[in-house]
């Protein structure tokens, strides 16, 4: 996995000192820190827009993560971690098996927290993100922005730059927190005094908990409700537009050929009309609320969030059947 070395790189070089001015960090550690990340063209062509079209299909996103494999750890994982569980949904409201869903969604409760050392992988990001990309300079400086909260945070704990390991894109740990998200809404659960995301499965817990209360999630509201439609007053196009922002009440749902039933016609909040595509078959349709929308604040996509939701689901039965 090695590369070239950054500090052949003056632009770069200048960015560590600025870097180190900003932030009141040592100099001299950040020129040495971002001067020998290393330049990885994996993460480069990782990052690189796909050449061919994509087709969406549901069933098959859905059977990567809700299979016999993390199912069973979920279970592990839950059964050793209850007590935490329940006083992280106690403190922030976000329920057991919404968190237990975003650890087994994003690595398997810790079995895949990635293999690239995170701050070669920032640096690359930062400033080799692929030019062919429709949103290469947007992204260049979101990763420069990573980079200077990854190596902040590394320098507070006194801790060596090159040890953490992560995804391609620099995420870390069991919930695959980007240094800003370490920065804003990691907690220190367990109470050691050091907040760690790879080994402490409570700071894990709380920290997504924390994650989420951030983004406005509302204790005791469904994810989302079941909905079907009427033909004759049907406004597809209108319901589709705002994408998965809950944007319609439940009278302009209903007003656009949405059909309601049950705890939905109660729901006050706003609803978006969330769309599973199922590639050649038909799509599937469920009404989201603004906590669907919250848990796409981890991940932009509406397919993750019923991942996250259905394997969550799924571990809680399958802990609640056993003997």
């Amino acid at each position: 996995m090695s590369g070239v070395p950054y500090a052949t790189r003056p632009e770069v070089m200048q960015f560590a000192d600025d870097l180190a001015a900003r932030r009141d960090l040592d100099p001299d550690w950040v020129r040495d820190a971002i001067g020998k990340a290393q330049h990885l063209p994996t993460v480069v062509r990782l990052m690189q827009p796909a050449t061919q079209p994509f087709v969406k299909n549901w069933r098959v996103y859905r059977s990567r993560f809700i299979d016999p494999v993390r199912i069973a750890a979920g279970v592990k994982f839950w059964q050793a971690n209850q007590a935490t569980l329940a006083r992280a949904e106690k403190e922030y409201g976000v329920p057991m098996d919404i968190i237990v869903g975003i650890i087994g969604v994003e690595t398997i409760y810790g079995r895949d927290t990635g293999s690239f050392r995170v701050l070669d992988a920032l640096t690359t990001l930062a400033f080799d993100f692929p030019a062919s990309h429709p949103r290469a300079k947007e992204r260049s400086e979101f990763f420069k922005g990573e980079v200077e909260q990854f190596l902040t945070l590394q320098s507070r704990r006194k801790a060596d730059p090159f040890e953490p390991r992560g995804s391609f894109a620099g995420a870390m740990g069991m919930p695959q927190f980007m240094p800003s998200s370490v920065a804003r809404y990691a907690v220190d659960f367990d109470g050691d005094g050091t907040i760690d995301l790879w080994n402490s499965p409570a700071d894990v817990i709380g920290s997504v908990a924390n994650y989420f209360k951030a983004f406005n999630w509302q204790p005791g509201m469904p994810a989302y409700y079941p909905v079907d439609f009427d033909k004759a007053r049907l406004d597809m196009d209108a319901l589709m537009a705002p994408d998965i922002l809950p944007t319609f009440s439940t009278a302009t749902f209903a007003a656009k050929g949405a059909v309601l039933e049950g705890a939905a016609l109660t729901h006050t909040g706003p609803l978006a009309l969330i769309e599973l595509l199922n590639g050649p078959d038909a799509p599937q349709y469920v009404a989201g609320t603004e906590n669907f929308y919250a848990i796409t604040r981890y991940n932009w996509s509406s397919y993750y969030a019923m991942a996250v939701i259905e394997l969550g689901q799924t571990v809680a039965r399958e802990l609640k059947n056993r003997p």
